[in-house]
């Protein structure tokens, strides 16, 4: 799971992540409690999804990045055109 892919989501869709992955958090805790966990290294694989989640809930809570990402229209750029050769030789003298 990216960051960039948890920006993009709402407020409630984050939370709904956040609740699956501290539930799965739990069952893998339990499951290498057990002895049944082969790989253990998911576990530090889902701590750190979380806190990614984390992360992106405080920064729509400090106001640090905005809620949803909005696509950047261009916008009209004035262009001053350059002055023909002859002005610039008159105005030098």
């Amino acid at each position: 799971m990216k960051v960039d892919e948890l920006r993009v989501l709402e407020a409630d869709e984050l939370g709904m992540r956040m609740r699956t992955a501290r539930r799965e958090l739990y069952e893998l805790r339990f499951r290498h409690a057990v002895g049944q966990l082969e790989n253990s290294s998911q576990i530090s694989k889902v701590r750190h999804d979380i806190a990614r989640i984390m992360t992106v809930q405080r920064e729509r809570d400090f106001g640090i990045a905005p809620a949803l990402v909005e696509e950047v229209q261009p916008s009209a750029v004035a262009v001053a055109e350059p002055e023909p050769e002859k002005a610039k030789k008159e105005n030098a003298e």
